[in-house]
């Protein structure tokens, strides 16, 4: 036994100096960006050929299934698709077979500090599946399918046709103060009118919608799903519910609308993870017309990387264009819609591991987390080119940011982290605030890590902090609020899930804050299981107290909500 014991603490030494060793003085990775990194992909269900190596130990049918399953649901997210790496390390049969079975268990098993789960010890995987991935990993990677033009065509869905819609508006709701939001685990989103918190309606829609969007007029909502499948809904039926539908690939996260005046509601494009591409439709039905591939050379090496994923899409307020960024190899690009026949597209080369992000006040600067690089990118909209990139905290996590006046920095954007507690203001005026523009100068000390979303708006006073992913329940079942007249003073705790009052042991991690229209009330998800309640808490934004709280059995696992007139105008 203590030989055995010898060996393996051997073995494990020797991921200091082998595959996934962390770099010198890098801390080691939070519980808070593990939930996050190790996120479920749509293709654990696609076909695949089961791929061999004769150097590599040999593995059933029965086992390959089960490893690519675990693969990737639990691996792919940082290893890539083809296991060529993203912002995890590259698992390629070159690379494993010299370490061998034995090694790579322990390595699967306990981990290492530079990102690498311990999946045995943490008991997310039993021994026999440790021995089969670490097999599995030798194998040459099995290649999911494209998905082209053909393969859209045949999901494209128009339930009602354009010119069997409303040509006004059949119903009293007051469209610009709905919510959308998504229900995770049931491939739905709930319309609820934000005046009266009633449900409007169900839609039915792809698996764990990631965002929804709105159309430039207001009246359509897309929305899509990790699985590529989009749904547009139009408001203005008696009704609302969805008019059409496509998928654009395996996997996906981004949508958006054309927002340019004289181009409103004309086109929709979305981005994919697999394949790695994105697509212009119609705006109106969905039609596919032109996918792009964004296979190409990151930013830094300038190395060639097979399978780069569009991470989010914005649409330009100054151009017809489309702000596309693609993780893997750094690039923004800026896709010139004006005319899809002739794409025109600016390649704008700014960090690797590119996420998500928003405008600032003016709308003129957008302002894109790359996450593992500990970046924000600040792209400047009106002349099409990088302003500068700016160190902030590890892993920023803005969603799309939030807004607001600081006393003494004038204008700035903020972003919370993954990986630690502080929320970074970054300085936006160049114009009367030039000495601090698109510098970070300051940074607040929230809650914890584990932060995904944070928001603002410009009736209110207050900065609100989730925390949904930190470990301490205490923390991801409450929200951190500073008064920005007084950022000094710290942060003020609101026991969100407490509000709730759900009565049973469900996580209730409280994600997302969201104004509603007037900017007078503050919007949270309460978030559990599948099989536990979950609940929207309703906060009044001038006292800080409780104001409602919705329970219906139909929300489950509510994640994101998107405000109708906050999203279709970039309010955060």
């Amino acid at each position: 036994m203590k030989t055995m014991r010898a060996t393996t603490v051997a073995l494990a030494a020797l991921l200091a100096a082998g595959l996934g060793a962390a770099q010198e003085g890098k801390k080691p990775v939070t519980e808070s960006e593990l939930k996050y990194q190790a996120g479920a992909s749509p293709l654990a269900g696609e076909p695949m050929y089961q791929a061999t190596n004769p150097k590599a130990p040999p593995m059933t049918q029965a086992e390959f299934d089960t490893a690519r399953k675990i693969y990737f649901e639990r691996c792919a997210g940082c290893h890539g698709v083809l296991r060529k790496g993203a912002t995890g390390k590259p698992l390629t049969p070159d690379l494993t077979l010299g370490k061998g079975t034995d090694y790579l268990k322990v390595f699967i098993a306990y981990g290492s500090p530079a990102g690498m789960p311990n999946w045995q010890t943490s008991g997310e995987m039993t021994e026999k599946e440790v021995d089969i991935m670490a097999r599995y990993i030798q194998h040459d990677a099995p290649l999911p399918p494209e998905f082209g033009m053909e393969q859209m065509r045949t999901t494209w869905k128009v339930t009602v046709p354009p010119e069997l819609r409303p040509k006004k508006k059949m119903n009293n709701y007051n469209i610009e103060n709905i919510f959308s939001t998504t229900l995770r685990d049931t491939g739905e989103v709930a319309l609820i009118d934000g005046d009266t918190k009633k449900i409007i309606n169900i839609v039915k829609t792809g698996y764990a919608v990631h965002i929804s969007r709105v159309s430039a007029s207001g009246r359509y909502v897309y929305v899509i799903g990790r699985d590529a499948k989009i749904n547009m809904i139009d408001l203005w039926m008696e009704k609302p519910d969805s008019v059409a539908e496509v998928r654009v690939g395996l996997e996906a996260r981004s949508v958006d609308t054309s927002k340019f005046k004289g181009y409103e509601d004309k086109l929709a494009i979305a981005g994919a993870y697999w394949p790695p591409q994105y697509t212009i439709m119609k705006g109106d039905t969905l039609e596919p017309l032109k996918i792009v591939s964004t296979r190409g050379n990151t930013v830094d090496k300038q190395e060639y990387h097979p399978e780069p994923r569009v991470a989010s899409i914005v649409a330009s307020h100054f151009k017809p264009e489309f702000v596309v960024n693609v993780k893997e190899t750094g690039q923004t690009l800026l896709v010139d819609y004006s005319n899809i026949d002739a794409l025109k597209v600016t390649t704008i080369g700014t960090a690797r591991f590119l996420h998500d992000g928003g405008f600032d006040s003016t709308k003129r600067y957008f302002m894109v987390a790359a996450n593992q690089s500990n970046k924000i990118a600040v792209v400047d909209m009106k002349e099409g080119k990088l302003q500068t990139l700016i160190e902030v905290g590890k892993i920023p996590h803005p969603g799309r940011g939030a807004n607001f006046v600081h006393p003494t920095f004038g204008p700035v954007w903020s972003t919370g982290h993954l990986g630690d507690e502080t929320i970074s203001l970054i300085a936006t005026d160049p114009i009367k605030h030039k000495q601090y523009a698109f510098k970070q100068v300051a940074q607040l000390k929230g809650q914890g890590g584990g932060s995904l979303f944070l928001k603002s708006h410009p009736k209110s006073t207050h900065l609100y902090v989730d925390t949904p992913l930190n470990p301490d329940p205490k923390i991801s079942q409450s929200v951190a609020v500073f008064d920005i007249k007084n950022l000094d003073k710290g942060y003020t705790v609101l026991p969100i899930a407490e509000w709730a009052q759900l009565n049973d042991d469900g996580a209730k991690r409280v994600v997302q804050p969201e104004f509603n229209k007037a900017g007078d009330e503050v919007w949270f998800a309460v978030w559990s299981a599948k099989n536990k309640q979950s609940a929207l808490v309703v906060v009044d934004d001038k006292t800080l107290k409780l104001k409602t709280v919705i329970k219906d059995p139909r929300l489950i696992t509510p994640t994101g909500h998107f405000n109708i007139n906050n999203t279709r105008k970039d309010v955060y």
